[in-house]
């Protein structure tokens, strides 16, 4: 607790999440999965060219140990998940849920809680801004391109499989998962 209080300036003291911020929310994500990430902001592996907002959090993570690093990622998973995120994204849900269905359930899982043994985070409850950007990143291979990144590379196969405004449309639909 105590070490995520510096998070909490841009993430929120619940981990809420400020769009404004570029800082996504973060309650309702697994641990193993916070700890891999900011360990790739420790790394390089994420916040590298063409990624400001990951940039600007690679030296937040580089004041934690590895110690520390489990421990603001436990007290981020206890947290709870609550409230919802702002719904920004006006799409279709209809066709969203038919991608989902198609490319990402098989790891995400169908109610999009996500789980350790495909290494897919919880996308449901998920910052529907923040889901747009990170697919648009991968799609652009400005996230899941590094050699490093041993998850990404399938993140960047599922994000060009992704057409025009279907992003948006996974996002509308996620929005619609608890």
């Amino acid at each position: 607790q105590q070490a995520y209080a510096a998070c909490a300036t841009c993430h929120g003291q619940n981990g809420e999440g400020n769009q404004a911020l570029n800082a996504p929310k973060l309650s309702g994500l697994q641990a193993w999965y916070l700890e891999r990430q900011l360990d790739y902001f420790k790394t390089g592996v994420r916040g590298g060219e063409g990624d400001s907002a990951g940039a600007m959090m690679a030296p937040m993570a580089m004041i934690l140990d590895d110690a520390g690093v489990r421990n603001v990622s436990a007290y981020i998973a206890s947290l709870p998940d609550d409230p919802a995120p702002v719904t920004i994204v006006d799409a279709d849900i209809a066709n969203g849920e038919r991608i989902y269905d198609r490319n990402c359930q098989a790891c995400h899982l169908p109610d999009g809680s996500g789980t350790w043994y495909t290494d897919a985070p919880a996308l449901a409850g998920m910052s529907d801004w923040y889901f747009v950007t990170q697919i648009r990143n991968f799609r652009n291979k400005i996230r899941g391109d590094h050699p490093n990144d041993l998850y990404g590379e399938q993140m960047v196969s599922m994000a060009t499989a992704m057409e025009g405004d279907e992003v948006e449309d996974v996002a509308a639909y996620l929005n619609t998962l608890k």
